[in-house]
């Protein structure tokens, strides 16, 4: 991005820094969508005795604000992001780890602010594209249904919201999952606009630092069509972990801490 992309882009609200504890090199984390800094509760335990953790709430999401003319475009995502590193003034390249949609959104960060990033860890990564893309029959009707699927939650407001709502209460890490009347336009739109259209596989492959990939066997957002389009880039190396689902949980995390570093 041009000084003068900058001057010509609406301004979008600093992220809430939720967390910004540790010392050592820099790690950033990016949570993923309808959630918040919470999400990596079981992770920052295990970094923050060798490193200066920041961990913020995206763009609508947590206690960061929401834009009345937002769009919640990966572009804004990053956008946002960008602003608010750069209040932080961080002087070195650092480590970015994104969980489910903020790996998306951490990719793109990586691949247009290429001096900015020491590592890019992504972590239960849905790297979706168009259907058409996939050779496979199985995976191209497989990838047909996700979409179909995102498009049903983000057009059933009260079935969305009561099935997160059920899904919270069971959840292991308390106010993972929030789908809410104050989030909602955030969700609806990340959903379509970060998710449903993404270029993380050409933003991955546009990446010049080493990308460490951690999944969960279990993990039912999980996209192998697009998985496996990534995993054969150069710098990749991808990590399965047993047992384990999307959220990271405390044996995900063991495995995340050490792509850390």
């Amino acid at each position: 991005m041009t000084i003068f992309d900058r001057f010509r882009r609406v301004k979008t609200p600093p992220l809430h820094v939720a967390i910004d504890e540790g010392t050592g090199p820099v790690v950033v984390l990016v949570h993923g969508i309808a959630s918040s800094s919470v999400t990596f509760e079981n992770l920052i335990p295990l970094i923050t005795d060798r490193h200066r953790v920041i961990a913020v709430d995206l763009l609508g999401f947590g206690e960061s604000l929401a834009p009345e003319s937002a769009t919640f475009t990966i572009e804004e995502h990053v956008e946002a992001l960008e602003d608010t590193l750069d209040a932080l003034r961080l002087r070195h390249p650092f480590v970015l780890v994104g969980h489910s949609m903020g790996s998306l959104i951490a990719s793109r960060y990586a691949a247009t602010n290429r001096k900015r990033v020491s590592k890019l860890v992504l972590v239960s990564p849905p790297v979706y594209m168009n259907p058409e893309a996939l050779g496979d029959p199985v995976e191209r009707a497989a990838m047909g249904l996700y979409l179909k699927a995102y498009e049903f939650l983000r057009t059933n407001q009260n079935f969305t919201m009561r099935n997160a709502a059920m899904l919270a209460r069971i959840s292991p890490i308390k106010n993972v999952l929030e789908v809410n009347a104050r989030n909602w336009k955030a969700f609806v739109l990340s959903l379509q606009n970060s998710i449903e259209s993404q270029t993380t596989v050409s933003d991955i492959a546009s990446v010049t630092v080493p990308v460490e990939i951690i999944y969960g066997a279990l993990d039912p957002f999980l996209m192998p069509g697009g998985l496996r389009i990534v995993e054969q880039m150069r710098l990749v190396t991808v990590h399965k972990v047993d047992a384990s689902d999307h959220l990271v949980r405390k044996r995900l995390a063991r495995v995340v801490a050490v792509a850390i570093g």
